[in-house]
C-alpha cells in the first residue's frame, strides 16, 4: 500500500508540476494590423487577427517558449505602442528601415519586396516610375515609407495620407484619387480576390523601394530579440517559413 500511495503522490505532483507550468509560461502582445491581408488582416469569420505575419510569430513563440496574444490596432499606431509598453512585438507587414531603427530593435528579414501602383481601372496609361505621376493627386498610407517617397519623388499635385490600403484602393476606384501606392503583395491580394473591379494594378510599374518587413522589439530587449532571430534562422533552414509564405500565396 505505502509503495502504491507513494507512486500516486509522484504522479500528482507532475501533474501539478506540469500544469504550473504551463500557467506561468509567458504571454507577449504581438501589434498586427487589421488591414493588412495577407500578412495580417482580421478574419471576419473568426474574428481573429490572422495572416502570413501571425502564423510566423506563433511558429516563433512554440520556438522560443511564449504564447502570443494578437493585439489589433492600425499601422501607424504600433510604433508607439511598442515603445511604450503597450505591445512586447510587432508582427506585421513592417520594413527595419534606418529611421524606424532608431526606436526599435528589428529581427533578421522575413520576407523581401516592393511598392506597387494602383489606378482606375479607366485609365490605361503604363506608368513605370513614381515620377510619372508628376501633376496628379495620389494616395498613400500613413507610417509607411511610401508616403514619404510620394511627397520627395512624384512631384504628384497632391499627396493624400490615409489609414489603411483599403481606403487608398476605395477612393482610387471612386476617382477621389488618380493613383494609389502602397504594399505591392497586400494591393496584389486584394485585387486578385475580384475586391475593387474599378482598379488596376500596373503591370509595368518599376518599384522604387525595395526592402524587406521584418519583426520588431523595444529597443533593448536582446534576450527576445535572440529567441526571435534563432526561431527565424531555424524555420528558413526546416522548411517551415517556405511552408507559410506559400500558404498565402508568398
Amino acid at each position: 500500500m505505502t509503495t502504491m500511495w507513494i507512486k500516486r503522490a509522484l504522479i500528482t505532483i507532475g501533474m501539478l508540476a506540469v500544469a504550473a507550468t504551463a500557467q506561468a509560461q509567458t504571454v507577449l502582445k504581438v501589434g498586427s494590423t487589421p488591414t493588412g491581408v495577407p500578412f495580417t488582416f482580421l478574419d471576419a469569420k473568426t474574428n481573429t487577427i490572422q495572416g502570413m505575419m501571425v502564423d510566423v510569430i506563433e511558429e516563433i513563440g512554440k520556438d522560443g517558449g511564449f504564447k502570443v496574444e494578437i493585439q489589433p490596432m492600425p499601422f501607424s499606431t504600433l510604433i508607439a505602442a511598442l515603445t511604450s509598453g503597450k505591445i512586447d512585438i510587432i508582427s506585421a507587414a513592417m520594413t527595419g528601415s534606418p529611421e524606424r531603427a532608431k526606436v526599435v530593435d528589428f529581427s533578421k528579414n522575413v520576407y523581401s519586396y516592393g511598392e506597387g501602383l494602383v489606378v482606375p481601372a479607366a485609365d490605361g496609361v503604363g506608368y513605370a516610375a513614381v515620377a510619372d505621376l508628376k501633376g496628379k493627386k495620389v494616395g498613400g498610407q500613413i507610417g509607411t515609407r511610401y508616403l514619404e517617397f510620394l511627397k520627395a519623388q512624384s512631384g504628384a499635385a497632391q499627396v493624400n495620407a490615409y489609414d489603411s490600403l483599403a481606403d487608398i484602393l476605395r477612393d482610387v476606384s471612386n476617382g477621389r484619387l488618380e493613383a494609389g501606392v502602397g504594399d505591392y503583395p497586400i494591393l496584389a491580394y486584394n485585387l486578385a480576390q475580384g475586391n475593387f473591379p474599378q482598379v488596376r494594378l500596373v503591370k509595368s510599374y518599376k518599384p522604387g523601394m525595395i526592402g524587406p518587413i521584418n519583426i520588431a522589439v523595444k529597443q533593448g530587449n536582446k534576450e527576445l530579440l535572440a529567441k526571435i532571430d534563432k526561431s527565424l534562422e531555424t524555420m528558413q533552414k526546416d522548411g517551415r517559413l517556405d511552408a507559410i509564405l506559400k500558404k498565402w500565396g508568398l
